[in-house]
């Protein structure tokens, strides 16, 4: 079955328990979508890394607080879009994952891997609304 356009928004709790959820409808709207293995490798990651970064840094863990997900595909593209409730951050003092100072840390990577295995990558800071980070992987030639 080939699907011309889908879309699918999903609002969880901001705590890490709905990370397999979230996981597991990421595998399965990436198998409708027709995703080759590691297109599906690489989308799942990023959806992990981005929703787990909404929960902790975004929303720090605050229960009252909602992370948004929403999916788009079609045969060229799937899309997912990551939304927080929390006060966001200053985007352009990320630390640099590759820097020597920062190779030994345990975190502070994620955003630098969905950036470089994503076709396209934005972070949008919503004033008074939170974060919302979007992501892209090109289907087509698969």
């Amino acid at each position: 079955m080939e699907l011309s356009h889908s879309s699918v928004e999903l609002k969880i709790l901001s705590s890490l328990e709905y990370s397999d959820l979230v996981e597991n409808i990421t595998a399965n709207l990436t198998f409708l979508a027709g995703c080759n293995p590691d297109q599906v490798y690489f989308i799942q990651m990023a959806v992990r890394e981005i929703v787990t970064n909404a929960i902790q840094h975004g929303n720090r863990f605050d229960i009252n607080k909602r992370v948004s997900i929403q999916y788009r595909f079609d045969p060229g593209a799937f899309e997912v879009q990551v939304r927080d409730q929390g006060a966001g951050f200053d985007f352009s003092h990320l630390p640099d994952p590759c820097d020597p100072a920062n190779l030994l840390k345990s975190s502070g990577r994620g955003i630098f891997l969905v950036r470089s295995f994503m076709d396209d990558f934005s972070l949008r800071r919503i004033p008074n609304q939170g974060t919302e980070v979007r992501f892209v992987k090109r289907l087509s030639g698969s």
